[in-house]
């Protein structure tokens, strides 16, 4: 069986775009736009550099959906934060009591 050829995942230039996510941190929305991608939404990623000549310090990149796919790429995005704030709740130890140890003899 043959390998089909990867698609390309942005979305059609000629529809109508809508931003879902904003990052200082390139790294950070290549994350954000693979999480979109397995979810089976195409999304395009768009640098802020032309901002950042006239506009030091703004800028970043920006992760472009289709409009009608922009409520659900949110959602995914909300949740996956969610599930990131809970799992870092989680390491934190509230309990001030120590276990005892059973002495060695």
């Amino acid at each position: 069986m043959a390998a089909q050829p990867m698609q390309d995942q942005s979305p059609n230039p000629n529809e109508k775009l809508v931003k879902v996510f904003e990052s200082e941190l390139e790294s950070e929305a290549m994350v954000v736009k693979g999480l979109l991608d397995s979810a089976g939404i195409d999304s395009d990623l768009m640098s802020g550099s032309l901002v950042q000549e006239t506009f030091p310090g703004l800028g970043g990149v920006v992760i472009l959906v289709r409009e009608e796919d922009a409520e659900q790429a949110r959602r995914i995005i909300a949740e996956s934060r969610e599930g990131l704030a809970a799992g870092d709740a989680a390491d934190i130890d509230d309990d001030d009591s120590t276990e005892e140890l059973p002495a060695a003899e």
